[in-house]
């Protein structure tokens, strides 16, 4: 086994000491499923005597995926319906999701794109694909922010992320760049002078969200990677899910928030997860969720403090959910999105 490589199969694994010899059949059959990679930096941090390591709940698969709920979807925030091209979801008035790529280096376990990333995925954006994208930003005057997404934008190469950005300097009414990754903490190595070069390529105002849920994500060499970043003038914000026996307690979550603010990240979003195929063994009730997120306040710095927040099932939009922001409607809770309608959450089958 190369351990400089990702560990990609569950025979990998197995070898690897993650997963149990007498676990390989159940997980072989979530990898014909779901896709699969650990890298190494995050294979590393992996504590094998701990069955309840929180590293390797996010990473390692597990039979539990194999279970598909009711109310889970293939597509749970809607980014289909809200796709006008391919490639972009335009959700909100103001800005689109640029999805160039749907790899990743690492497959989070309870990924809300887990139908449409990896090698079974929807892959890399062909060149008349990426040329209608870039239309379809072009002709809409309203689009002030583009944001990479995926898949990891940030495994495409330097060359690659400087032609999408000089592409996106050519259109005045966009201004701010925005990329969603986990790359810095995940594959720190990757972090260059040529990546960051190409992330400023488009003379846009940059900005990087970051995607870590364990304060063990940021380790020394994952801080130096958004020091490098930071330095540069790109800005930092971060963005972490609500993970059942991952940050699921105040102690936890707390020292990822101040671990973000100390490497100059600002904390943004704590995503309630997502109706995903495969993944309510990592979701708690939004009642548990809302008495975490409470708990934050007063314990530590309001520099600290991430805005709490669901992703309405159906292409709704993001809604904040503290105190005041949900009703009981008897059988769950009602939310409002973004336009003033209520949903009803879980959603109905």
């Amino acid at each position: 086994m190369n351990a400089l490589r990702p560990l990609r199969t569950p025979a990998e694994l197995v070898e690897a000491g993650l997963v149990a010899p007498d676990e390989l059949a159940g997980i072989e059959r979530v990898a014909e499923r779901y896709a699969v990679a650990v890298s190494p930096a995050m294979a590393a941090l992996i504590d094998r005597s701990d069955p309840n390591d929180p590293i390797a709940r996010q990473f390692v698969p597990d039979a539990a995926e194999l279970t598909t709920t009711p109310e889970e979807r293939a597509d749970p925030i809607g980014d289909l319906a809200h796709s006008p091209v391919e490639g972009i979801v335009h959700r909100y008035p103001d800005r689109v999701l640029l999805k160039a790529v749907h790899v990743c280096p690492v497959y989070c376990r309870f990924c809300f794109r887990r139908e449409m990333v990896g090698p079974q995925g929807l892959g890399t954006l062909s060149t008349e694909a990426m040329d209608k994208a870039f239309a379809y930003i072009a002709a809409h005057p309203q689009i002030w922010e583009v944001i990479l997404t995926g898949g990891d934008p940030l495994v495409l190469s330097p060359r690659r992320l400087a032609e999408i950005m000089q592409r996106l300097s050519a259109i005045d009414h966009v201004k701010i760049v925005r990329f969603h990754t986990r790359v810095p903490v995940v594959e720190p190595e990757r972090v260059d002078e040529a990546l960051i070069a190409a992330l400023k390529a488009s003379g846009k105002t940059a900005y990087v969200a970051l995607h870590a849920n364990h304060p063990r994500e940021l380790t020394p060499e994952a801080r130096a990677a958004c020091a490098r970043l930071v330095d540069s003038g790109i800005v930092m914000i971060s963005q972490s899910v609500l993970l059942k026996g991952v940050n699921d307690d105040p102690d936890t979550l707390a020292a990822l928030m101040r671990a973000f603010v100390e490497t100059r990240i600002k904390p943004y979003y704590l995503h309630h997860p997502d109706l995903a195929p495969g993944t309510s063994h990592f979701r708690l009730s939004i009642e548990e969720g809302r008495a975490l997120v409470a708990s934050l306040r007063g314990r530590i710095s309001g520099l600290c403090q991430p805005t709490y927040i669901l992703d309405i099932p159906g292409g709704h939009g993001k809604a904040v959910i503290g105190p005041d922001a949900l009703r009981d409607n008897g059988s769950g809770c009602m939310v409002t999105d973004f336009r003033g309608g209520e949903h009803a959450y879980p959603p109905s089958e």
